[in-house]
């Protein structure tokens, strides 16, 4: 089917101002083609505009990123997936010793290595930063016992980091641009914000639902010791020019070979069952993609936040299409949904499940099995039923992290009776998945932004 690029750019104009979006860039891969279209500011105080070759902070989608370098190295044969980790890394640790010897390099790539995401330690801006940052890291308590659930742990790819910088003699930064960046003639695509400085660079905007946001007062918080889980700064074209080489069977548009075609497909087999299946529209995790199968479509992506500027990045294999959206602020999430339903219904012969929400007559549940209190390090999850019956959580940081935020506080809607709605900001959807679940162990857990948070009491 033909692009219709006029089409799309008149639907995406009308989304970004109907929701507030100070700026967006859409990049679709087309029977075989890719399009670009912008729109809006990339700055609401300067009023620069979006063009297509734009850079956006692109948060978490650098996971995928790290995982193909470490693809790259099993295809060399400098490493092993069910490889521990301080076989390669010896200064890798946790504070319990036994678990430290189980944890595999499959194991981080999948979630399933028990590590946590709320370790942003900043240890400078030098070019042992990561080193540093595992070195810290020793002392940070897992969430979970190894292998026992995923949940989503950005710690394990900063490790991967460094596991890339022993493996290639250089930083993790020049590895993506040699072994990535540049045999795929990704020129907007970067790491450091110096090298941003070249290009016309998003700011992240803040504000009120339904009002023009602001710029925001900072560009990004997240140190450059954590960029192998957290910061690529890219175009949405690059995006998709990066996906188009795993549909491709890991060949560049050159005919380079830069993955083998068993490490592409080992990167979208089912790991782990995800049962938080709402948040980034992931019913199970690969090895650095999140994947999902809508009415018995396999498809797979990833999703990113830095400062209130996101990333979005679908792949439907079977049809040969690609999408990705970066946004910098406002009513980012209703814009995407509606963009890509429709574009993904016209372009894949397929539907998108509807966005999370309770039902009109939600079922009666018992709470009873699920109050309680939950707890990892810097986290505490308390589910209490309100004097109407109501099932009520109290989400809040802790130690070191108890300077975040204050607690997050909302009554809760059953969606099931394990699944429940709750409208209170994580992740900037309006209504957040609170996922019961256990651990293989037999442990009860929660899971909020898709971390698993083990019953205590």
């Amino acid at each position: 089917m033909t692009f219709d690029h006029a089409r799309w750019q008149a639907l995406l104009d009308e989304l970004r101002a109907t929701h507030h979006v100070p700026g967006a860039s859409l990049a679709v891969l087309a029977d075989g083609e890719i399009h670009e279209l912008a729109s809006g500011v990339l700055h609401r105080g300067t009023g620069v505009e979006v063009t297509t070759d734009s850079v956006f902070l692109a948060g978490s989608l650098a996971k995928p990123y790290t995982a193909t370098l470490v693809m790259q190295l099993v295809d060399s044969g400098d490493l092993e997936l069910d490889t521990p980790v301080v076989d390669v890394l010896p200064e890798f640790a946790t504070p319990d010793p036994e678990a430290t010897k189980t944890i595999t390099i499959r194991q981080l790539l999948s979630h399933t290595g028990g590590v946590t995401n709320d370790f942003n330690h900043d240890t400078g801006r030098g070019d042992d930063c990561i080193a540093k940052y595992v070195q810290a890291a020793r002392e940070v308590p897992l969430d979970l016992p190894p292998g026992t659930a995923y949940s989503y742990g950005s710690l394990g790819y900063v490790v991967l980091g460094r596991v890339i910088e022993v493996l290639t003699g250089k930083t993790w930064d020049q590895a993506l641009r040699d072994m990535l960046f540049a045999p795929l003639g990704l020129e907007h695509s970067m790491t450091l914000p110096e090298e941003a400085l070249r290009f016309r660079v998003a700011m992240g905007h803040m504000g009120r639902p339904g009002q023009d946001p602001d710029p925001t007062p900072v560009w990004d918080l997240m140190p450059r010791s954590v960029s192998p889980a957290a910061r690529v700064i890219v175009s949405a074209g690059d995006i998709v020019r990066f996906a188009k080489m795993h549909l491709d069977g890991g060949l560049a548009p050159d005919g380079t070979r830069i993955l083998s075609t068993a490490a592409v497909a080992a990167m979208q087999r089912r790991e782990v069952d995800c049962p938080d299946k709402w948040t980034v529209e992931a019913e199970a995790w690969g090895l650095g993609w999140n994947l999902h199968d809508w009415n018995g479509v396999f498809g797979f992506g990833h999703v990113g936040s830095a400062v209130a500027q996101h990333s979005y990045l679908r792949v439907a294999p079977h049809a040969g299409v690609a999408f990705a959206l970066l946004a910098n602020g406002g009513g980012f999430t209703p814009m995407y949904d509606t963009l890509f339903r429709e574009l993904w219904a016209e372009l894949t012969g397929t539907q998108v499940p509807p966005l999370f929400a309770p039902p009109e007559n939600p079922p009666e549940v018992d709470l009873t099995p699920l109050l309680g209190t939950y707890e990892r390090e810097g986290v505490r999850t308390t589910i209490t039923r309100n004097d109407d019956g109501r099932a009520h959580i109290r989400y809040e940081f802790t130690g070191s992290m108890a300077h975040l935020s204050p607690p997050l506080e909302a009554d809760m809607v059953p969606v099931s009776d394990t699944v429940f709605a709750a409208v209170f900001g994580i992740g900037g959807e309006d209504y957040t998945p609170v996922v019961f679940s256990t651990l293989s162990n037999g442990t009860p857990c929660v899971y909020v932004s898709m971390r698993a948070t083990p019953k205590i009491a």
